[in-house]
């Protein structure tokens, strides 16, 4: 079995083409390094700054960050806002253009603040990030869904990473949040047929029970009773310290929980808890985090928050 690893390549675009061969594109793009017993994923929010979301997702598939730092511009510290309110560990990279100094006194205060900093050495990084690993999580199988399409003669195929557990094929699994059962008719890692997938490994799941225009992003397969799912979400609320909206009970806002992004009307606000409601059901475990936006802000950064989601929950 291989070891895998992903990484969220922010900051700057065209870097993580330099590291890895380009793959699947969408609102975010794939870059792979592959040899030996060695699988890197590279993804990059293409569409960020423009869209939101595509940053946070990016950072909800990754086991470790590349903050890269080209020049103190509002896209950059709005990057730099979002990465200090998750918990991926962060190398941070320094572009040519800026000093240490100048970013030690933007990150002072934040949990970036002790993070390793590198020079932008494209050879350097290459080293550093194939020689990270993916932490190995025991348990039963987790795979959040972050692409999929219809093959030919296959049928539905999923795209993800083992987050938890042995994949294996043929075992039935449930399509959260939905009520579906589906079965893993194959697995692949990087194109190759595997009898099973371990923790960190990207693979491409073909499933029977499930049509490929019943997937999306965020969905996530798993047994049956392992997860949670329900509209009416709550949890100890940490505010990003640079946000400078003025969201309060009843804004619209959207949740992002995993690779799940949805609309939520925000129920209630103090400094120690956020709850608020989904348009739809997403499916979670309790202690995930999830992640509040705003937006409409007109300045600043568009993440509101994070909430560490309780026990609670229910359509």
């Amino acid at each position: 079995m291989s070891s895998g690893v992903t990484v969220a390549v922010v900051g700057a675009p065209d870097v993580a083409k330099e590291l890895g061969k380009k793959g699947t594109s969408s609102d975010l793009t794939l870059f792979n390094v592959v040899h030996d017993d060695l699988a890197v994923t590279l993804v990059e929010p293409t569409q960020f700054p423009e869209k939101f979301s595509p940053l946070l997702v990016a950072l909800g598939m990754a086991d470790r960050c590349l903050l890269v730092i080209p020049e103190l511009s509002r896209p950059v510290a709005e990057t730099i806002a979002t990465v200090d309110t998750t918990d991926v560990p962060t190398t941070i990279v320094l572009g040519p253009a800026v000093g240490d100094g100048e970013v030690a006194k933007v990150l002072k205060g934040s949990r970036l603040e002790s993070a390793p900093r590198h020079a932008l050495d494209l050879p350097k990084l290459r080293d550093l990030v194939e020689s990270w690993k993916a932490p190995e999580v025991a348990g039963t199988p987790l795979v959040p869904i972050d692409h999929a399409f219809p093959v030919k003669g296959v049928g539905a195929v999923a795209l993800g990473v083992v987050r938890r557990g042995t994949l294996k094929a043929h075992e039935k699994l449930r399509l959260y949040p939905t009520a579906k059962s589906v079965e893993v008719r194959s697995v692949q890692v990087h194109d190759i047929d595997r009898k099973e997938a371990g923790c960190g490994e990207r693979v491409g799941v073909a499933l029977k029970g499930a049509e490929a225009d019943e997937l999306e992003r965020g969905q996530v397969l798993a047994p049956d009773g392992t997860l949670r799912e329900g509209t009416a979400l709550s949890g100890a609320f940490v505010k990003c310290r640079y946000y400078r909206g003025d969201a309060g009970p009843g804004a619209a806002l959207h949740a992002v929980v995993g690779l799940q992004v949805v609309p939520a009307e925000l129920d209630a606000w103090t400094p120690a808890e956020a709850r608020f409601t989904t348009d739809r059901p997403v499916a979670y475990a309790p202690g995930d985090p999830a992640y509040l936006i705003d937006l409409s802000v007109p300045s600043g950064p568009r993440i509101v928050g994070r909430t560490t989601l309780g026990p609670g929950g229910g359509s």
